[in-house]
Formats: C-alpha cells, sequence, structure tokens
C-alpha cells in the first residue's frame, strides 16, 4: 500500500504553540511512523500556508517586504518541528513555484469546464492608502451584533459572515483611514451552486464519515452552494493567469488547500524540509 499523509498546514503569520503540535500534527507523526513500521510506503508532507492579508499585514508592521517575511517565518517553524522531531518527508510552501503551477492548473481546468465566472462587484477602496481594500483589509462595526473590531470577511464575536460593504463605520486596516467609498472591481467567482449535485451524491456515497459530519454537509447542501469569489485586489499570491486580470491574485482560501497537493510535486525549488 501507499499513502499519504498531510497534516494542517499551519499559517505562516507567528510561531505555532503547542496545541498546534498535539492537535494536528503529532496524530499525523504518529500514524506515518507506524505505517513505515509495518512496512507501507508513505510520504508524509506538512508545510505553510503563506499568503492571503495576514501575511501582508504582519509584514507591513515590521516593515520589510513580504516575501522576505514568510522567508523567515518559514525557516523558523521549520527549525522548530525538526528540534521536535517531526518525520516529515518534506515541509514545503504555498510560496513555492511548484504551488503556483498547480494552483493555476486548476483554474484553468474549472474554467474550461465552464465553474469560473467573472463578475464585477463593489468593493471598498481606501483614498489614502490609494488601493482597493480586500475583505480583511477593512475593519469596523459588526452590523450584526455592534462588535466594533469585526474585519470584512467575519465577526469573530457572532461568527456572522460578512462583506466589507456590510461593516458600519469602516475604516483601513492598513492606515486607519476612514476616508473610503465604494467602487466597481472584476473578480473571479467559483460556481459552487453548478457543482452542488455532483457534491451531493459525492456526500451520500461516504460510508465511513461520522453522523455529526454528514449531518454538517447535507445542511449546507439543502441552504444551497453559493457562487464565491476567488481573486483578491492583492500582490502577494498566486497570479491569476486571465487578461485583464493582471495586479490580482488567487484568494487564499483558494489556493491554500491546493498545497495538499503541490507540496507533493517534485521540482528543483523545492526547500529542504524540517527533516531534509
Amino acid at each position: 500500500m501507499r499513502y499519504l499523509v498531510t497534516s494542517a498546514l499551519p499559517y505562516i503569520n507567528g510561531i505555532k504553540h503547542l496545541g498546534n503540535l498535539v492537535g494536528s500534527m503529532l496524530p499525523a507523526d504518529v500514524y506515518s511512523r507506524f505505517l513505515r513500521q509495518e512496512g507501507e510506503e508513505v510520504l508524509f508532507i506538512c508545510g505553510t500556508d503563506e499568503h492571503g492579508t495576514p501575511a501582508e499585514l504582519a509584514a507591513l508592521a515590521e516593515g520589510i517586504d513580504v516575501a522576505v517575511y514568510c522567508q523567515r517565518q518559514y525557516e523558523l517553524q521549520a527549525d522548530v518541528y525538526r528540534q521536535f522531531g517531526l518525520s516529515f518527508d518534506h515541509f514545503g510552501r504555498t510560496s513555492a513555484p511548484e504551488h503556483y503551477e498547480l494552483t493555476q492548473h486548476f483554474y484553468q481546468s474549472l474554467d474550461a469546464n465552464g465553474f469560473i465566472e467573472e463578475r464585477e462587484i463593489s468593493q471598498m477602496y481606501s483614498l489614502t492608502d490609494a488601493r482597493f481594500l480586500p475583505d480583511r483589509y477593512v475593519e469596523g462595526t459588526c452590523p450584526k451584533c455592534g462588535y466594533g473590531k469585526a474585519r470584512g470577511d467575519q465577526c469573530e464575536n457572532c461568527t456572522s459572515v460578512l462583506n466589507p460593504t456590510d461593516l458600519l463605520e469602516p475604516r483601513s486596516a492598513i492606515s486607519g483611514s476612514t476616508d473610503l467609498e465604494v467602487r466597481q472591481s472584476k473578480h473571479l467567482f467559483l460556481r459552487l451552486d453548478k457543482l452542488s449535485p455532483e457534491v451531493e451524491a459525492w456526500v451520500e456515497k461516504q460510508q465511513d464519515w461520522p453522523n455529526l459530519t454528514k449531518s454538517i454537509a447535507r445542511k449546507w447542501l439543502k441552504e444551497g452552494l453559493q457562487s464565491r469569489g476567488i481573486t483578491r485586489d492583492l500582490k502577494w499570491g498566486v497570479p491569476v493567469p486571465r487578461a485583464g486580470f493582471e495586479g490580482k491574485v488567487f484568494y487564499v482560501w483558494f489556493d491554500a488547500p491546493i498545497g495538499y497537493l503541490s507540496i507533493t510535486k517534485p521540482g528543483p525549488h523545492r526547500p529542504r524540509g524540517a527533516t531534509g
């Protein structure tokens, strides 16, 4: 038997604590060691999830380039896991060229099969920062619970899913400026609604899922899957290979799950892992 074992990709921002180790990495490590002792062929991978607004904001706060920040954090995290003796066969990163190639491949396949749609949406623009503000670059008051530090994608207090334009008294997370206006910006959407029948049929075939897991999946499907934006007005991330989308990247929640596959891909640019 051949086994691929993956551990949850830790986000690049900050050094992970023992809870991350015990809750995710250690169980996968123990399982991988057991399989190897049984004589099975095992590939145990992990890696840093490096794109998205938190990385950009953390680098901005330190006054360094985001690529430099991620390189430093990657080396720190890899060293921590090495010192704990985790047996990763490879500890990669989502900023590797192999990841960019595979993410763009998945996008192009989805587009070729009619699951990508181009839309023009209303988005916050900061006159002070002279740029569009993706969801987490906007902070403000939650319209549902009144929490004053809600982000443009979600309120951490009541867990409501939000859009930046939903926030009351919105401000830029970069400069704190309230000199914002709504402008139109083109983005790509993944037509999850068109995928609903296939996803529902696949869920029903799963015989080993816990009842709670399957009931949650059924609830989402019954409510109806909604199209989701997969691009952002950012510079740090996987470039969008589409005319008219220069200067935009894929949303981190589109590219990060692909990391579980891309980190397994051989290539000359693969960095050394936590165990070499």
